[in-house]
């Protein structure tokens, strides 16, 4: 097994091709996007600074309130309706992954290898674990998972932090620094290793299904990395996701079995309904598939060679960012643009995600942005 500091080692390693690629100077020049008529109103309703993030960050939405960390290890809960601080706890150390929450108990891995675990903003307890993680933990029936940067699943007890069940599955020697798939599929534990999406029992975690996604390829092993790259999707018993920089497919997740698979060469997280799913690729291209069937719908160039994030799907239009800190909000039937806003700072440190009625996104600079679409 590898030691901590050479899992971070070699995720970094991943972190650092990947933005060489994308600032080589080879990459055309970005155009400039113009918006003749807002044909969609987007409007702030509260913003709120919770502190740099530096880490891969991912905003855990239960109801009304959304949950979120810094990089000093700050987390912090607000409502999504008026974004007016729940509870704050600090840490004062650096975290790696987070945040996970059931909308009451939140937790997040510290750059240490600790799983901390917090209620109403007070430390409840903390747990070393055998690796580092990049992914938020998973909360919920009383329990706290954890995937692990050497693909392994935890189980914990969420009263009081005892380990119920390991499982660890070999795999290819790198890792990406992002978040993987964990999250929750009825009674089942639905989590990403390597290329496959596996089905566990949350009781002990053994394996009750696993299907490929994306099968390891190329003569070393960056060519060969082909983990799951969260956030996937799920509507009813479907869930969707991406293999990095190869894959999209969907698997039903109620039999185990792949319903669908296209190749698509991008990094991000996926999202859709109940009919589209939406898939931004390397380049700036976003492709839109057919849910049932992985028909392509319709695709764009609108934003192509813009770093794009992960798209937020939405009754109105599909939100979508770029790293020069715009929010395009484009149309469902063909990607048309129906509006564009510029955020306070660069990128996100997030995908957008939905609480409530309350569309909430984060910047790099800590900037949290609640919006309504009317």
């Amino acid at each position: 097994m590898k030691t901590l500091p050479q899992l971070f080692k070699v995720s970094l390693l991943i972190t650092s091709l990947a933005l060489a690629a994308c600032s080589s100077s080879s990459r055309p020049k970005i155009a400039e996007v113009s918006l003749p008529q807002v044909l969609q109103d987007v409007q702030v309703g509260w913003t709120a600074q919770v502190g740099a993030i530096n880490f891969p960050m991912m905003i855990a939405a239960q109801a009304d309130t959304v949950a979120l960390a810094n990089a000093q290890g700050t987390v912090t809960v607000l409502s999504a309706s008026s974004g007016k601080v729940l509870s704050r706890l600090e840490l004062k150390e650096p975290l790696s992954a987070g945040v996970g929450s059931d909308g009451k108990q939140v937790a997040v891995v510290t750059q240490n290898g600790e799983l901390v675990a917090a209620l109403d903003g007070k430390e409840q307890w903390r747990v070393a674990l055998n690796a580092g993680s990049f992914t938020p933990p998973l909360v919920a029936g009383g329990r706290i998972f954890v995937l692990t940067a050497d693909r392994s699943v935890v189980a914990f007890d969420g009263q009081n932090g005892k380990k119920l069940w390991a499982q660890q599955r070999p795999g290819d020697p790198l890792v990406l620094k992002n978040p993987g798939v964990l999250m929750a599929f009825k009674n089942t534990l639905l989590v990403g290793l390597s290329g496959r999406l596996v089905g566990l029992n949350p009781d002990n975690g053994l394996i009750r299904w696993e299907t490929a996604i994306a099968t390891p390829r190329g003569t070393n092993d960056v060519e060969r990395l082909v983990d799951l790259v969260g956030p996937a999707d799920r509507v009813g018993d479907v869930v969707c996701v991406r293999a990095f920089q190869s894959q999209v497919g969907c698997v039903d997740a109620q039999r185990g079995q792949v319903v669908w698979s296209r190749a698509s060469v991008g990094e991000r997280g996926i999202d859709g309904n109940e009919k589209l799913l939406v898939a931004p690729l390397t380049n700036g291209v976003i492709q839109v598939w057919n849910r049932s069937n992985g028909e392509r719908v319709w695709d764009t160039e609108r934003l192509k060679y813009h770093p794009l994030g992960t798209p937020l799907v939405t009754p109105r239009g599909i939100l979508i960012s770029d790293n020069g800190g715009w929010l395009y909000l484009l149309s469902l039937a063909d990607g048309a643009l129906l509006n564009r806003i510029k955020l306070s700072g660069d990128e996100l440190a997030a995908p957008p995600i939905q609480a409530g009625s309350t569309y909430v996104v984060v910047t790099r600079q800590g900037t949290v942005t609640g919006l309504q679409i009317p």
